[in-house]
């Protein structure tokens, strides 16, 4: 089963503050925010949801199908994905523009502040789905807006399942549209924070979309995540880490886990149990795209933590 990937493709600009934000965030003066943190560690890493996506079902053995973005200063990121053997026939290069840019700055207690350039993501609505592709699933992650509407339209209309991960660029969609993109999708991914903006732009609870969908999953970080499913409620622990080192791109590696799990005909509690395996696994390691770690490993990695066969 081939996995279209349509989501952002980015440099990450990583930051480590060795202090906790709510130690110098006063909310009495929050309207009148004027802050200022020292960085004394920064690196550039590969990100973007649909790249870190894609490199984690790459490393679970598959051959994801991206579609995104980039800008004139995408050459170092085009030679990575041909180096990972990762299919860039739709990733469009748009003149004139940069690749996506975001600036992630994480606190003592893993707490990120996060500012964004789209660059050539404005231009996602550019790359069309057809049939021809050959997709028989789909993940709609955060890019740019027009596309990701578009994205969901078209995969409904070729009735490709799809999931629908809103994550940071939710805010940018009305209820109205966030609503139609709970009907066009099979499954929807959010995270507790999510969960809960989900509520207040649309007016309905999250219990209500469980009927409309195939699945909901509710990540929870440390405390795990639930799985709504044909009346049930699955609740996945979460795994230990050898060590948490960055939490940049957990969550993309935990939806690699369940986008694997789906296509491979994993019950949920199979497929729960990978996600929040990828989502371990990440987290030891800095950036979105720096674990490295083989099918076999995780393979291994899965009996140890489940006592059971991947």
């Amino acid at each position: 089963m081939r996995t279209l990937i349509c989501g952002s493709i980015a440099y990450d600009n990583i930051m480590v503050f060795r202090g906790r934000f709510r130690e110098h965030i006063l909310p009495e003066q929050i309207h009148i925010l004027n802050v200022s943190f020292l960085v004394p560690e920064l690196r550039r890493e590969f990100g973007g949801c649909a790249g870190n996506i894609a490199y984690n079902l790459k490393l679970l053995g598959t051959d994801p199908l991206m579609m995104a973005t980039v800008g004139d200063d995408a050459l170092l990121y085009l030679e990575r994905l041909e180096r990972l053997d990762i299919e860039q026939d739709c990733v469009r290069q748009v003149p004139d523009t940069l690749t996506a840019q975001a600036f992630i700055t994480t606190d003592l207690d893993d707490n990120q502040i996060t500012a964004f350039h789209p660059g050539a993501m404005n231009y996602l609505h550019l790359n069309k789905i057809t049939a021809e592709l050959g997709a028989h699933l789909a993940i709609v992650a955060p890019d740019g807006r027009e596309g990701m509407l578009q994205h969901a339209r078209e995969l409904a209309e070729l009735r490709i399942p799809f999931m629908f991960d809103p994550g940071q660029g939710l805010p940018m969609f009305s209820g109205e549209e966030l609503l139609t993109f709970v009907e066009q999708a099979s499954y929807l991914a959010v995270n507790d924070y999510e969960g809960r903006l989900l509520e207040e732009r649309t007016g309905s609870k999250l219990e209500e979309f469980v009927h409309r969908l195939k699945a909901l999953i509710l990540t929870r970080g440390a405390e795990g995540s639930i799985i709504y499913v044909d009346g049930q409620r699955i609740d996945i622990p979460c795994v230990k880490a050898t060590e948490v080192v960055d939490p940049t791109g957990c969550g993309d590696a935990y939806r690699a886990g369940l986008l694997y799990g789906i296509a491979a005909g994993f019950d949920w509690e199979k497929t729960g149990r990978l996600a929040a395996l990828m989502g371990a696994i990440k987290i030891a390691s800095r950036g979105g795209q720096n674990h490295k770690v083989s099918r076999d490993e995780i393979a291994q990695l899965f009996r140890e933590n489940f006592e059971s066969d991947l």
